[in-house]
């Protein structure tokens, strides 16, 4: 998730001030009572990577391998790339170099030195332990799993990881799943809602604005598209443009007053999935989200109005559906890739709330 209200931004506040303020909770909008049951088990701590381990959504993503060819999605990471809030990417090369020389060989080597959310930047993956709902019990995540009784503990009661909610039990499975891509703004210009020469679909600002993808859009697009109902273990890809600001044809070419541009239009808002969406694709069982833009969210305006990035809480802690953030749809469209075999896992790092990466696209 990428925009906070207010009442989120209070309540991290009062989890910043330690224990006494957990008497404090206030219970969210949504208590768990309406969580529908976990199709994977209440002990699960992989939510939809376990689509992976049914071996037919393999052989179906495989079997759309047509021209034996391959792109990667992920976006670079550099520092002047868009970030939510005062999230940041720094790398510093320790020492020129940093170490050597060793033996006759005169052999020298560079390490890095990366400061960052290494789980919630550029291309970034959303892991069981990122997003909960204030509940009356506390903040409940994934599998109705109360954050401050899953943290993994050091001295003096230092949190060190998420525990059972770490990013690294769905990256003991992965995802291999056919991957559909939704090209939004297509849709858009076949309505007459954006001109032909618009690249992305405009922030909305309230509900019924066009850069809300709502239900029915996603099935005029799959209609336009030519492609079957999304199903059981798919990974589905929303296009909306927002993300050419920054795309990997341009990223490397672009100068930092451009770059710096891409960032303020990032921090404006985003084009999105409605509620509407979200929700049929949480009663077609996917297995993951993805876009191009920061949240995957329509935001500011949403389909329905106070709520905050709805579609993280109800596919995400409600559901284990999983979401990946920022990755490079323009790659996908401008090569009219619309389906394809979708293959990437989250690092395995102990803990982490989400995960960097770089997903391959096989077609």
């Amino acid at each position: 998730m990428k925009r906070l209200t207010l009442a989120a931004a209070v309540g991290s506040a009062l989890l910043m001030m330690g224990t006494s303020a957990m008497a404090q909770v206030v219970p969210g909008p949504q208590e768990n009572s309406d969580w529908p049951a976990n199709q994977w088990g209440p002990d699960d701590k992989a939510g939809s990577a376990n689509h992976t381990k049914n071996s037919a959504n393999i052989k179906k993503a495989l079997s759309l391998v047509k021209q034996y060819k391959s792109l990667t999605i992920g976006k670079y990471y550099h520092r002047e790339a868009p970030a939510f809030g005062p999230r940041g990417w720094q790398m510093s090369i320790p020492g020129t170099p940093t170490g050597g020389p060793f033996g006759k060989n005169a052999l020298v080597y560079h390490d890095e030195l990366v400061t960052t959310e290494i789980g919630q930047i550029q291309t970034q993956f959303d892991g069981p332990g990122h997003i909960g709902i204030n509940t009356s019990k506390g903040p409940m995540f994934y599998n109705k799993r109360i954050s401050w009784d899953s943290y993994e503990r050091g001295a003096g009661g230092r949190v060190f990881g998420m525990g059972p909610l770490g990013v690294e039990h769905v990256g003991e499975l992965g995802f291999v799943c056919r991957l559909v891509v939704l090209d939004a703004v297509a849709l858009r210009k076949s309505q007459g809602k954006i001109s032909a020469s618009e690249e992305m679909l405009p922030i909305p600002k309230k509900a019924g604005d066009p850069g809300i993808v709502t239900a029915q859009d996603m099935k005029d697009m799959l209609k336009a598209q030519g492609l079957a109902d999304i199903g059981a273990g798919d990974c589905v890809a929303l296009h909306t443009g927002q993300g050419n600001t920054w795309s990997n044809d341009r990223y490397k070419k672009m100068d930092s007053a451009a770059r710096a541009a891409a960032r303020a239009k990032f921090a404006e808002g985003e084009p999105g999935f409605g509620i509407s969406a979200c929700m049929y694709m949480a009663e077609k069982n996917i297995a993951l989200t993805m876009g191009d833009t920061s949240a995957n969210d329509a935001q500011p305006g949403g389909e329905q109005d106070g709520y905050a990035v709805p579609c993280h809480t109800e596919l995400q802690p409600k559901r284990g559906i999983w979401n990946l953030e920022n990755v490079d749809t323009k790659s996908l469209v401008d090569a009219k890739i619309y389906e394809g075999a979708f293959i990437w896992a989250p690092l395995k790092i102990i803990g982490a709330t989400g995960s960097p990466g770089n997903p391959v696209v096989l077609y």
